[in-house]
């Protein structure tokens, strides 16, 4: 199986999106996309809402753009510091069907052994050391294809997280 990797540095969230989505819909082939950094912005799944997750106060203090992605998952915020890795996939190649844990699982054992000999896994739909969530997923499905992405946080900014809102539905470990 071919799998091209397409490497990007702080090119804004806003842009890779939009390479994957044209990737996803206009190529059949398989991608990897690493992109180690963004300019700030808070990235929400299709369905979420703002005005549940963001804090109107702490967000009049410090805008930065709110992007809305094509796929589902939950809210973050990125920064220089957010390392993201997109897979896009034909299901002929690797067919999980609608089935994100098995993409997970996969996935998984892609990224464990750089994270060895830490204990690195998924819990739900996070990925996790130990019992702390290191990154986020979502995901998006078409007859032929699927996208995983992955927002690694290895450092953040309280300033930026306080823009967060607490989800009202939340994995239990967090």
């Amino acid at each position: 199986m071919k799998l091209n990797v397409l490497l990007l540095d702080q090119e804004s969230i806003f842009s890779q999106l939009q390479i994957e989505e044209a990737l996803l819909r206009a190529d059949d082939e398989n991608w990897c996309i690493i992109n180690i950094g963004s300019t700030p912005a808070i990235v929400m799944g299709i369905s979420g809402k703002a005005r549940k997750l963001i804090d109107p106060i702490r967000y009049q203090e410090y805008p930065i753009p709110i992007i809305r992605r094509f796929s589902g998952g939950g809210t973050v915020v990125v920064d220089e510091n957010t390392l993201f890795i997109s897979f896009i996939m034909a299901k002929k190649n690797l067919d999980f069907g609608i089935q994100p844990a098995e993409i997970l699982q996969w996935t998984k054992e892609i990224y464990q052994p750089v994270f060895t000999p830490e204990p690195f896994s998924f819990t739900e739909h996070d990925y996790t050391i130990g019992e702390r969530k290191v990154g986020g997923n979502a995901h998006y499905f078409t007859k032929d294809r699927w996208l995983h992405h992955t927002t690694f946080l290895w450092d953040y900014k309280d300033s930026l997280m306080s823009l967060l809102l607490m989800p009202e539905k939340r994995p239990r470990y967090r």
